[in-house]
């Protein structure tokens, strides 16, 4: 396996794949022969099929298909350690050329994390919490709103999405949206239609509102490294105990990593709102 690697200025990043023709070989025979352990054909029992018999009766497409589904995690994963690269998404797959006896080329789309310049985001945000500060007889205390000090960070910062990433947030906004939708009795065309949009301008919407919440993201994490902000076990299990029912526990439990983050986000966000 040998990669290519191009970096487009916004930051996505392109890896170009080639996969010897002696190593699909092989994989093919593998993939053949588990066909042949599990191959119920008339006049043989189970597993008993002859392999060019059991090959005659799979469709071509269909042993593609496991040949790249065995194939492609590793070479991808093989690829980025080539190149010395540290993606932050799954890649988009584009398979290139299959062709039988040929060696096989796909491409991989993927980004690492933009760079990031902070700028003076304190001074920015603590012109917003000023106004917090101030407790007027009488008056309830004013709260600083997340929307405030997402704008004050994004005023400061000087950061840059690659593309592949807010294009995968769109997809997944997109998704959701439709879910919605559906549960509603609506067709995506119906709801469009409600809402006085059509799909490329609710493409565009998600695409600017995926950049700003995605920019906002890595803002707090680099704010929470360069302040030093940290979530400890502890904190977490403590988090997981709150759970209202068994579930709910359980499924906190099954994603630490991401109930982590979320902690160390709420905690970095504690931090801008108390300067």
């Amino acid at each position: 396996m040998n990669s290519l690697i191009k970096k487009h200025e916004d930051g996505t990043i392109e890896l170009t794949v080639t996969l010897p023709w002696a190593l699909i070989e092989k994989t093919k025979n593998t993939v053949l022969e588990n066909h042949v352990k599990v191959a119920e054909l008339p006049g043989f029992r189970k597993g008993m099929a002859p392999r060019d018999i059991v090959e005659k009766n799979l469709d071509k497409d269909h042993i593609r298909e496991d040949i790249l589904r065995t194939l492609l995690p590793q070479s991808y994963a093989d690829a980025i350690k080539e190149q010395k690269i540290m993606p932050v998404i799954n890649p988009k797959i584009r398979v290139e050329s299959i062709e039988e006896g040929k060696e096989w080329t796909f491409t991989a789309i993927t980004a690492e994390a933009p760079s990031i310049k902070l700028g003076d985001y304190k001074e920015a945000v603590k012109k917003i919490t000023a106004k917090a500060k101030i407790i007027l007889p009488g008056k309830e205390p004013t709260t600083v709103t997340f929307e405030e000090i997402s704008a004050a960070l994004l005023q400061t910062a000087t950061i840059q999405i690659p593309g592949v990433i807010i294009d995968q947030e769109v997809e997944r906004l997109l998704a959701q949206t439709l879910d919605e939708v559906k549960r509603l009795g609506l067709t995506l065309d119906q709801y469009l239609a409600s809402t006085g949009r059509n799909i490329d301008s609710l493409k565009q919407e998600y695409a600017l509102k995926a950049e700003n919440d995605i920019k906002i993201e890595f803002l707090l994490q680099k704010i929470a490294e360069s302040e030093g902000i940290k979530v400890e076990d502890k904190e977490v299990e403590e988090a997981i105990a709150q759970g209202k029912t068994e579930a709910e526990k359980q499924n906190l439990q099954t994603n630490k990593i991401l109930l982590k983050s979320i902690i160390r986000q709420q905690k970095t966000l504690d931090f801008l709102r108390n300067l």
